[in-house]
């Protein structure tokens, strides 16, 4: 709401800047509520401007949310071009954190061709944070390198790069990292068959999801807690968190999650037959 206002409010004004700035935040907010279509489409007026105004630094900033949009969408070859624009930005601007989070999208856009290319990628941006000293870029790097393991299928190798990304992260407000991480936790933790510990830590994603009314973090938890509700023999449990996730999740872009989850309720429901 507050965004769309901006937007009105800067229009209102002829402040192409002004427009700027709102589309580019309101495509994030879009892209944080797993909507990554309706960001990226903001995400292009706001570039649109910005190379009209010549303004380089929103320029590199907007390639490099198109590309992460794009890579979201299954757009890759599009994705990676935008990065490596935004990479060549970066460099021309002689900006380290811009280039470090570049090399932290190009890592998980190799993710899906290449888990071992894109651990390479996102521990170039794990040195260039610690260069820096910038928590975010460290904490996420950390947070990527354990997705990557799990694609892989290590999720012993994944666990612990999970920890550090939330000991890394520690009282720092990024709540976008912080549920990546959490869910990728209880994923590695599930996988290990440490039951407890990934129900515990699946109970606190969903208590910080529900505590900021984001229903996209918290249908995703959801999905998490019904698989392990189901290794425990609580099947009934389980189709109710499904049931739930289902719900918080449909209307997003997240659609593999969904077509799991409506997968896990069909087969559900066949055995009640």
């Amino acid at each position: 709401m507050l965004g769309r206002a901006a937007l009105r409010v800067a229009r209102g004004l002829g402040d192409e800047a002004a427009e700027g700035y709102a589309l580019a935040d309101l495509a994030g907010l879009y892209f944080l509520t797993g909507r990554p279509g309706d960001a990226l489409a903001l995400t292009d007026r706001s570039l649109e401007i910005w190379r009209r105004l010549d303004v380089v630094s929103w320029i590199r900033r907007c390639l490099n949310n198109r590309g992460l949009l794009l890579q979201e969408l299954g757009r890759h070859a599009e994705s990676e071009e935008a990065l490596r624009q935004s990479l060549a930005y970066a460099r021309q601007l002689d900006d380290p954190y811009g280039e470090a989070v570049t090399h932290s999208h190009l890592g998980n856009l190799y993710e899906h061709s290449d888990p071992r290319a894109a651990i390479e990628q996102h521990r170039r941006s794990l040195a260039m944070g610690d260069e820096i000293g910038a928590v975010i870029v460290q904490h996420s790097a950390h947070c990527n390198i354990g997705y990557a393991h799990l694609r892989l299928g290590e999720p012993a190798a994944a666990l612990p790069h999970f920890e550090e990304s939330l000991r890394i992260l520690g009282g720092y407000d990024n709540w976008h990292g912080e549920s990546q991480t959490r869910l990728g936790l209880v994923r590695a933790l599930r996988l290990l068959g440490r039951a407890g510990r990934a129900v515990g830590e699946c109970g606190e994603l969903l208590r910080r999801a529900d505590a900021r009314a984001d229903r996209y973090a918290g249908g995703l938890a959801r999905h998490q807690y019904g698989l392990l509700l189901r290794e425990q023999g609580r099947t009934g449990e389980a189709y109710e968190q499904w049931r739930s996730a289902l719900a918080a999740l449909d209307g997003t872009d997240g659609q593999a999650v969904v077509g799991e989850l409506r997968e896990l309720l069909a087969g559900g429901a066949d055995a009640l037959r």
